[in-house]
């Protein structure tokens, strides 16, 4: 997997009891790639020690890189999630600036758009970039893998159910997947049995409702959830649904997300009563 932008930064670690933050000297790499599993990744990588430390998957337009207009030296940047109130922030290592504006600008058009090239040439001025404060809010988390697995296989249990009718622009995934849609389904052992593989692995390893209710409930689930509504509102998620098994075009809104997963439930549900036959 090539990085498709990087550039040498270190990471900024908050202070105890504190909304400030403090440059960690240990020299590292931002990396921008997207991976094997179609998704964009936004790395820290260790130059010591050669090794990402960090690795967040980012669905598009979810976050935005940010100067944070307290910094001194003008050279603190903030990684801000749309869907939540993480923050990661970062400063940069470079001993020039020239290429300061032009990586920012880089950084965020492949946070809106994964397939956009990078441009290094003469960017826009320093003033257009955006601003952020330095306050790091709470410590929520952006989707994962296995969170979008989960939704996968949820959907595909409520493929035959009936979704109340609403146009396409106001559909939301939020107001499909709520606690009290998503309860009755974990009546079914073998649904709740069938869910538990694509949880994230701190969760216990004995399947039961009340876990999955506590996932369901949990600020992570419904993060996940607006994460994933807000990335298919931009069309740009035809490489992840087809990680899932789904058509391309499945990943151009939330109401062709919902037709083809209930598509597939049909058809897998005819293929099981087939082989029963």
């Amino acid at each position: 997997m090539a990085s498709i932008v990087s550039f040498k930064a270190g990471r900024l670690q908050r202070r105890e009891n504190t909304d400030w933050v403090d440059p960690s000297p240990v020299k590292g790499t931002l990396q921008l790639l997207v991976a094997d599993d179609g998704l964009l990744h936004f790395q820290w990588l260790n130059r010591a020690s050669d090794t990402v430390e960090d690795d967040l998957i980012i669905f598009p337009s979810e976050a935005t890189f940010e100067k944070v207009a307290q910094s001194a030296g003008g050279r603190t940047f903030v990684l801000k999630f749309t869907s939540s109130n993480q923050r990661h922030f970062y400063w940069l290592q470079d001993a020039s600036t020239e290429r300061d504006s032009q990586i920012v600008n880089n950084v965020n058009q492949l946070l809106a758009d994964p397939t956009y090239a990078p441009n290094w040439e003469d960017s826009s001025p320093e003033d257009n970039q955006p601003q952020a404060s330095t306050s790091t809010g709470g410590t929520a988390q952006q989707p994962t893998a296995q969170q979008l697995a989960e939704i996968r296989n949820i959907l595909s249990q409520m493929g035959s159910s009936p979704v109340a009718p609403q146009s396409s622009a106001d559909l939301s995934l939020a107001d499909v997947l709520t606690p009290a849609n998503l309860a009755p389904l974990f009546a079914s052992p073998e649904l709740v049995r069938s869910i538990f593989p694509h949880l994230p692995p701190d969760i216990p390893e004995e399947p039961s409702v009340e876990v999955l209710q506590r996932v369901i409930d949990s600020q992570q689930f419904q993060s996940a959830v607006r994460s994933l509504d807000q990335a298919l509102a931009t069309g740009l998620l035809g490489g992840l649904v087809r990680g899932l098994g789904l058509p391309e075009e499945a990943g151009t809104g939330v109401a062709a997300f919902l037709s083809a997963i209930k598509a597939q439930a049909e058809r897998e549900g005819a293929s099981d009563t087939m082989e029963t036959d």
